[in-house]
């Protein structure tokens, strides 16, 4: 018994020796960020020139990215399929961020088709998703991009080369002082996108929202695969039955009602294959594209039972607005203090 108490003793002695070193060793918070912030700072991140929307030659560390928090991506504005789908889910990080953007966080559109999207070209793009100030639409050199985009880890180096239909489609968001960077989906919830860069990448330095508890969080429901699919593939673009705010500028038509509206074939192969009915200049199509400011509807790639799922949620959810009204958080899963993002520092 005796032997087995000193095997315990020097067991726990052990122990505490170890914690002890470890925190000897481990360096203090702001001293791993500075590490951290050298290993991802200039000798990493390549200083190329980009020019931006606005016609403002840029270099990438020294002016956009050096000790700021920022979102990136990777555009191209011919896109057919999800490049549409990404600008309008930042569209809205950018609303839910408000002033912020452009003062303590940036976003960042790099286009991967340099010799078509000129200057000129990414400002139309910029001016139909109606963007604010603090995101930049950038373009340069080929090789200088595809250089960023290695030391993000978002191309691909087939021997075949990459197709730009094919090109990496996450997100990058970092604190460059910090080191932080994570890879995001397009298809984030976007007010869990705003807080990562309105307050986890900022240290958690905005003070918390008096007044909040629990008890009043909403309630959490099993959503069904449809909803799934509206959430995170279309209301970044479209609503289902909500009143349009005064001078607000929609992207895409509100949804409410629209499988009463359309032949149910008809709204099946729009979803399926938007791009190829808008090259074949059918009617309808058309006149969307006209009367959303030249958005294509992209192709998601939905497959038969990803758009029936789709189209009964739609169905379902216009059947609930029109007899219960409208409830946002509904649509977006009860994000009611999203107004803290706003707070000035």
């Amino acid at each position: 018994m005796q032997k087995n108490f000193r095997c315990r003793w020097l067991a726990v002695v052990a122990l505490l020796l170890s914690v002890a070193t470890a925190a000897v060793l481990r360096p203090a918070p702001a001293a791993a960020a500075a590490a951290a912030g050298e290993i991802w700072g200039a000798g990493y991140f390549p200083d190329v020139p980009l020019v931006s929307h606005e016609g403002k030659t840029l270099r990438f560390f020294s002016d956009l990215i050096k000790d700021k928090v920022v979102a990136i991506n990777f555009i191209y504005t011919s896109c057919p399929d999800s490049c549409a789908l990404e600008t309008a889910r930042l569209r809205e990080v950018q609303k839910i961020l408000g002033d912020r953007v452009g003062r303590d966080v940036f976003i960042y559109s790099i286009s991967i088709d340099p010799q078509h999207d000129t200057p000129t070209v990414l400002k139309r793009y910029a001016e139909k998703f109606d963007v604010g100030p603090g995101w930049l639409f950038l373009t340069g050199k080929e090789s200088d991009i595809t250089l960023i985009r290695k030391k993000f880890g978002l191309y691909s180096d087939a021997p075949e080369g990459e197709k730009l239909t094919e090109h990496n489609l996450n997100h990058i968001i970092g604190n460059q002082k910090t080191g932080q960077w994570i890879r995001s989906s397009p298809f984030e919830n976007p007010y869990i996108f705003a807080g990562q860069l309105g307050s986890w990448l900022h240290n958690w330095k905005l003070p918390p929202e008096k007044g909040r508890d629990y008890a009043d969080a909403p309630k959490v429901r099993n959503i069904s695969k449809g909803e799934g699919l509206y959430r995170t593939r279309c209301s970044a673009c479209h609503t289902i039955g909500e009143p349009q705010a005064a001078g607000e500028k929609r992207i895409g038509p509100d949804l409410a009602g629209v499988t009463q509206k359309r032949d149910r074939a008809w709204l099946t192969r729009w979803l399926a294959e938007p791009d190829k009915m808008l090259s074949e200049k059918d009617p309808l199509a058309l006149a969307l594209l006209e009367a959303y400011n030249g958005i294509p509807m992209p192709n998601l790639r939905l497959s038969p039972v990803e758009i029936e799922a789709l189209l009964t949620h739609i169905e379902e959810e216009s059947h609930r607005v029109e007899h219960h009204g409208h409830g946002k958080h509904h649509q977006h899963g009860g994000h009611d203090g999203h107004d803290r993002h706003k707070q000035k520092n």
